[in-house]
């Protein structure tokens, strides 16, 4: 068989217009001779009835939030995509389509037992290829699945894309589509940037750090899995008929014949972070990191030296990190309000000039750079929350992303 895995997002199954829109993609699929598994999130945004968050807000009722646990969580969450997968298949049969619907456990997604934030483990795909086999589309409730114990376990934010890219492996798909609401993957966010171009192709390693680093059209664990078997990833709009952005291992040719080359494919940001700073002739490194894992706080941006640290936390969180900081007796300087900025490109390894780029940019529009970090593939700068607009837009024009052919 020729297998396609196609993902439709939340506000792709929103509503019955939405639905039927996905429904021709699966339906062209079928035409084009694939047999085809469809993976569906939770209806709808916050706010829906069924939607993720909204199920979740049920649980924010003074003393209700503090007496659920983790396990009975779980079992609420997956509502939402079992009330979606079910309302889906039953739109598809309505159009004349054998369905068997499944959940991530019969499926086969077995995952460890960390529920809220489980990985997925091994999976059994016997029963999704005889119903391919039997010529059934194959609905999957994404973000699920089981652990050893046959508890019901959910994959954490993001969890249908990884649901999907982790079925697209087990049954060596051709591909893995990710329908959205937007039309591909952008050289920055058109909301900040309104020259920002939608790319055709990036690799794996450049999406996984622009969503790292704040773009939200896919999760990089479903990018990573995806990559360990070289399944290639397609993000798409439910609502037009664009390719997309092709996700693949390497930079593919151009219809003209040249190869596809550049530096810098697009720049990232990612808004509300605090940067501490703890200084002294003798920092204890291990135990300033050590506190912060133990209260769960993640930490970026990390910078040591013989005489400071300094690294940034989310502000949400940013009081609980500086309380036990104090506890321990250092006297950390904060600074709230932050935003880390990100060009990202597989090019960048190796290429003289990229951080002078950078600086000088950012040096024409008067904004100060608080922070740097560098890996082969990404440069970090973190600046002032109100210079991210315009240091995104800067960084945008000095690597002339509109210009881009692809």
């Amino acid at each position: 068989m020729k297998i396609l895995v196609q993902k439709f997002g939340g506000t792709s199954v929103a509503t019955p217009e939405s639905r039927l829109a996905a429904i021709r993609h699966i339906e062209r699929a079928r035409q084009d001779g694939y047999a085809v598994v469809v993976v569906v999130s939770a209806m709808g945004r916050k706010g829906d009835p069924y939607a993720t968050d909204t199920l979740l807000s049920l649980l924010n009722l003074g003393e209700a939030q503090a007496s659920v646990s983790p396990r009975d969580r779980d079992m609420l969450l997956a509502c939402g995509e079992t009330i979606s997968a079910v309302v889906f298949a039953n739109a598809l049969r309505t159009r004349g389509h054998e369905v068997q619907v499944m959940t991530g456990a019969q499926a086969g997604i077995l995952t460890n037992g960390d529920f809220g934030n489980a990985r997925i483990q091994n999976i059994r795909p016997e029963r999704m290829l005889c119903a391919l086999a039997a010529d059934q589309i194959v609905v999957v409730m994404g973000f699920q699945g089981v652990d050893d114990n046959g508890e019901i376990t959910t994959l954490g934010r993001g969890g249908s894309d990884t649901t999907a890219t982790a079925i697209g492996v087990a049954l060596e798909a051709e591909a893995v589509d990710i329908f959205t609401d937007v039309s591909g993957i952008m050289t920055a966010d058109p909301r900040l940037v309104d020259d920002a171009r939608q790319l055709s192709q990036v690799t794996y390693t450049e999406i996984c750090n622009l969503a790292y680093q704040g773009a939200k059209v896919i999760h990089p664990r479903a990018v990573e899995i995806a990559m360990q078997r070289n399944i290639p990833i397609r993000v798409r709009s439910t609502h037009s008929d664009d390719p997309g952005t092709l996700v693949t291992q390497a930079p593919q040719q151009l219809e003209h014949g040249a190869l596809f080359d550049r530096f810098v494919t697009g720049i990232a940001h990612s808004a509300n972070v605090t940067q501490i700073r703890v200084a002294g002739d003798s920092i204890g490194t291990s135990s300033i990191f050590t506190l912060m894992a133990e209260y769960k706080i993640s930490v970026d941006f990390i910078s040591v030296t013989p005489f400071e640290v300094a690294f940034t936390v989310g502000d949400d969180v940013a009081h609980i990190a500086v309380q036990q900081l104090e506890k321990l007796g250092y006297v950390p300087e904060t600074r709230p309000g932050c935003a880390k900025v990100s060009v990202v490109g597989a090019g960048i390894m190796g290429v003289p000039g990229i951080m002078a780029r950078i600086v000088e940019a950012l040096a024409i529009e008067g904004i100060d750079i608080l922070q740097s970090a560098d890996s082969h593939t990404t440069i970090w700068v973190l600046v002032d929350g109100d210079h991210m607009g315009p240091a995104v837009r800067a960084l945008h024009r000095a690597f002339q992303l509109a210009e881009l052919t692809v």
